[in-house]
């Protein structure tokens, strides 16, 4: 990516060690820099992080391991890969979705019905396409090879969007004046919502779900995020659902194992309190003390850096700009260790209400706690016995809501057991007598652990008005040498897309060194961005 090492001599400062801070840091120090990281908590992740007690281990952010090339790519770039770190195992099934309140229909959906005991209808993707298929076709008349025209179009959607919209960095209108990208944007569902693109295709409620889950991952709803996602069909069902031994956090660990293999520091339990731009460069109040810096990339989210950090005078936006922003879904988490079995539940599971709708409503129109809640669980004990005891399963449920609202203990109490009584009579899986360990995590943690503006658990949702040049830049406009990377920039919300924006990011800083250096030297040339 970079020719030789053009950062020599340059410090860079990474603020905050979650998957953005530790991809950036691993490609600015290829570029030459000396990196050292500054993560606030005692642990690096950020919101990617772990609980470990009483034999249990959870992780406390992503749990998906998808687009498994983007993986590739990212060690690859440095001559290593995952499997040098983590062993990864396909899932089979990639995940399970229950469709509450409709009754079963096991023959429709999948070929482990024999297997499986579940009170309400169900479904079972697997790495096998034409079983994929065969759901489709069951569904509706004609649905299968309407299926692999879906597919078809999503594969198209994600080569070139990959390409010439996520793997380049188009995060400045000037970037979209190309040629090559008004070509490669023909053909592309790059203005409709998912919802519209979707029921193009498919008229049952049930398969439109199946296709539009993912969008919860964008931090959308099907009415507001743009049918260019149609890519996730493909990430989904070509490319294939994974798990790294150990669970998401292994991936963390791979890649501060890669950092230190080319020099980068890393400072735990040290919080940037203050930002400043001073005449020998960065200057960074930490609790442990001044650090002075050449470069300063945050990968803590700009509203806060904005708000909190930076001097009225560097701030790009005043500071109830951030406050108009369409924030993405928050959770209410509950880390369960389960003693025995948790019956139909795979890996992966989803449970749907019939209409989903008013739940997204709930998180984008009019703020509340769904009376009517989609939900995911998480039981990485199915294939991994080593993150629960014997006999035991660690089960994690996430229930998308919107950010700000009031989390006090009477909520999640009453929350705990409505998902839970629901998920005995829709599944008839009954956890509540069987509870060993517990844990939650909901809107205050995220507001109060990681800064996470109205304590949203992903970023600036992927809507029309905040996609591409639209989300936040990488570059701070008013404060030459600060750069942004993370879910909150380019190319957005997913673990894959942050390691991409740490590409996007040391791209950035080494262009505009270089340039600036190239400016010191031909007086002619105006220094700055360009």
């Amino acid at each position: 990516m970079f020719d030789d090492t053009p950062l020599d001599g340059e410090d860079v400062t990474v603020i905050g060690g979650g998957f953005g801070g530790l991809a950036s840091a691993a490609y600015l120090a290829d570029a030459g820099a000396d990196v050292t990281v500054l993560e606030q908590n005692e642990r690096l992740g950020g919101a990617a992080n772990l609980i470990e007690e009483d034999g249990f281990r959870f992780d406390t952010g992503p749990s998906w391991y998808l687009m498994p090339d983007v993986f590739e790519r990212f060690f690859g770039h440095f001559g290593r890969s995952p499997e040098a770190y983590y062993d990864l195992e396909r899932l089979d099934p990639h995940y399970r979705v229950f469709y509450a309140d409709s009754d079963p229909q096991p023959e429709k959906g999948s070929p482990y019905s024999d297997e499986i005991d579940a009170d309400c209808d169900w479904v079972s993707t697997t790495p096998d396409l034409d079983q994929c298929r065969d759901i489709f076709a069951a569904y509706e008349d004609g649905g299968g090879e309407t299926f692999e025209e879906y597919l078809d179009t999503a594969e198209y959607s994600y080569d070139v969007g990959m390409e010439h919209f996520v793997y380049e960095d188009r995060s400045r209108f000037r970037d979209m004046l190309d040629r090559d990208v008004a070509r490669a944007g023909r053909g592309l569902s790059l203005l409709g919502s998912m919802q519209e693109h979707v029921e193009s295709y498919f008229e049952e409620p049930k398969l439109q779900q199946l296709l539009q889950y993912t969008l919860v991952f964008l931090g959308g709803s099907p009415h507001n995020t743009p049918g260019l996602y149609n890519l996730m069909a493909h990430v989904d069902y070509n490319l294939g659902v994974y798990y790294p031994e150990g669970g998401m956090y292994s991936v963390v660990e791979a890649m501060v194992a890669l950092g230190e293999e080319l020099g980068v520091e890393y400072q735990t339990g040290r919080k940037v309190t203050d930002i400043q731009d001073t005449t020998t460069g960065v200057a960074l109040q930490t609790t442990a003390g001044r650090h002075r810096t050449d470069v300063a990339v945050a990968n803590a989210n700009p509203a806060y850096v904005e708000r909190e950090l930076l001097s009225p005078a560097k701030r790009d936006h005043e500071p109830d700009y951030w406050d108009d922003k369409t924030y993405a879904p928050s959770a209410i988490m509950y880390y369960f260790g389960i003693e025995g079995d948790v019956g139909p539940l795979a890996h992966h599971s989803l449970v749907f209400p019939d209409d989903w709708d008013p739940h997204f409503e709930s998180i984008f129109e009019e703020p509340a706690w769904p009376e009517d809640p989609a939900y995911y669980l998480s039981v990485p004990s199915k294939t991994d016995d080593t993150v629960a005891p014997e006999g035991h399963h660690a089960v994690v449920i996430l229930v998308p809501i919107a950010p700000g609202l009031d989390d006090d203990g009477e909520t999640r109490e009453r929350y705990r057991e409505k998902i839970l009584g629901e998920l005995a009579e829709n599944v008839g899986v009954d956890l509540r007598d069987r509870i060993v360990f517990e844990r939650s995590a909901c809107v205050s943690e995220y507001r109060s652990q990681y800064n996470y503006p109205q304590g949203t658990a992903l970023g600036l949702a992927h809507t029309l008005r905040q996609t591409g040049p639209l989300r936040p830049s990488h570059r701070a406009a008013n404060f030459e040498d600060l750069y942004y990377v993370g879910s909150y920039t380019n190319p957005g919300i997913g673990v894959p897309m942050t390691l991409i924006s740490g590409q996007h990011v040391a791209e950035a800083v080494v262009e505009d060194r270089t340039r600036s250096g190239m400016a010191a030297r031909l007086p002619r040339v105006v220094k700055g961005r360009f």
